[in-house]
């Protein structure tokens, strides 16, 4: 267990109204008591805020006027005691008093420490603690709303809830291995076994049913804009943002390289690549553009594919179609404000059960229509994200199949009439890839791993 007193600016730097500088660790009160020239801090209550001045101690000048919150062990997020001094939004100001708790028995926090010690301290899970990770990134409300469900111990509930099953059937089999004391105990052990095992294969299997959309909400939804040069795409992302993130005109090839940008629709973040208009160039910095927009077709998880409606469909635009023809993608068929020159027929015949939505971007027509398009391609009525436990860290996706693929080689054992202890090591497997997701049973360079991806100060 860590001994020492950690310090880290837990405020994003710049200027702001106030900037706060976090102290957890046994020390946290003394260090900060030893600078603060208002009341003294190891004699207030816990969880209250006091008024003062930070004194640097070498020079007995008045650093920076402040507030400083002090909450004491056990009773705070690491479990130690945790001072938060809430000075004045400003590189100068912040650092001045970082340096000032450094100088004084403090020591720089490591990315992600702080919450670390909440994890070693037992205050939360590990799944718990990449949880707070998923609040900080969370691009909409509904991604919010399942990292807040993690962080709070939804998931951490159930996988508890399957890691007890299994352990429970474990021993009981084991006792009646050892006790024989009745000829059906084989039989019966065999019987529990299978039903135990069946019942968390299905609940396991049923989380997994919905980790696509749980991915999708933590990561975002990699969307493509593709088509000709000078049918809409760059009109489509700044429509879809809302703002003007691509330079729009009229003149053929004007968006030259790869433009990203976060975008919510539905309540669903979309990560929204607008391409390079993809023709054959002998521009040599749009060919570079072209390429660009070839390989993040290949990066997608949906495509929107943009045709112009006042231009005959040409075979540029045929052989877009079938290069996509495996993917997921919604046919934007776009500026219908002009006199129709596309056949429409021949788009539904090539578009298949795709779908096709009809928009006049320049009139901002057609957008409800087209969200509602890529909402129902992936979710199709099944997002709840208040009522619904959802596995959105690739981690635990990959744990859970490790786990359901563990539970599957026992019950095919089971059903060959193989002896209960060879099936107890498929199950024993499964408990342990359970305990992974929650920290139970993983290892210390995991943990190190994952903390080190986490904010300075979080």
């Amino acid at each position: 267990m860590e001994t020492d007193t950690i310090a880290a600016i837990s405020t994003p730097l710049g200027e702001g109204a106030i900037s706060i500088v976090r102290l957890s660790g046994p020390d946290a009160i003394n260090i900060a008591a030893r600078i603060f020239n208002g009341k003294q801090l190891t004699d207030v209550a816990t969880h209250t805020i006091h008024y003062g001045k930070i004194i640097d101690p070498e020079t007995g000048d008045v650093a920076e006027e402040v507030m400083a919150s002090v909450m004491h062990a056990p009773k705070t997020f690491t479990r130690e005691n945790i001072v938060e001094i809430n000075c004045h939004g400003g590189l100068t100001a912040v650092n001045r008093v970082l340096d000032i708790l450094l100088s004084n028995g403090a020591r720089l926090a490591e990315p992600g420490e702080f919450t670390k010690r909440a994890f070693l301290n037992g205050r939360i899970d590990l799944s718990q603690a990449e949880a707070v990770m998923d609040l900080i990134r969370a691009k909409t409300d509904k991604a919010m709303s399942v990292a807040l469900n993690q962080m709070e111990g939804r998931l951490s509930t159930l996988i508890r809830k399957y890691r007890q099953q299994l352990l429970e059937t474990v021993a009981h089999v084991e006792v009646n291995i050892d006790y024989p004391e009745y000829d059906d105990v084989e039989e019966m052990s065999h019987k529990m076994m299978q039903q135990k095992t069946a019942e968390v294969h299905d609940d396991i299997e049923e989380l997994l049913s919905v980790a696509k959309q749980g991915k999708i909400l933590r990561e975002g939804l990699a969307t493509a804009i593709i088509g000709r040069p000078n049918v809409g795409k760059s009109s489509l992302l700044n429509a879809l943002a809302q703002e003007n993130k691509a330079i729009v005109t009229e003149i053929p090839g004007t968006t030259r390289d790869v433009i990203e940008e976060y975008v919510n629709v539905r309540g669903v973040p979309l990560k929204l690549v607008d391409t390079a208009g993809i023709r054959e160039t002998e521009d040599i910095v749009e060919k570079i553009g072209v390429d660009r927009s070839r390989q993040a077709l290949k990066q997608s998880d949906l495509i929107l594919f943009v045709l112009n409606y006042n231009e005959a469909l040409s075979p540029e635009d045929i052989q877009l179609l079938e290069l996509i023809g495996d993917l997921d993608y919604v046919v934007i068929i776009n500026k219908t404000d002009l006199p129709q020159k596309l056949d429409l027929d021949h788009v539904k015949e090539l578009a298949g059960s795709h779908r096709i939505v009809e928009t006049s971007l320049i009139d901002a027509k057609g957008i409800d229509q087209l969200e509602e398009a890529i909402a129902d391609i992936f979710f199709s009525g099944r997002l709840d994200a208040g009522d619904m436990t959802y596995v959105s860290n690739m981690r635990h996706i990959q744990l859970l199949k490790k786990a359901k693929g563990a539970l599957e080689d026992a019950m095919a054992s089971l059903e060959m009439g193989m002896p209960l202890d060879i099936v107890q090591i498929d199950v024993t497997r499964t408990w342990e890839y359970l305990g992974e997701i929650i920290g139970d049973t993983a290892s210390d360079s995991l943990i190190d791993q994952l903390f080190s991806q986490f904010c300075l100060g979080k």
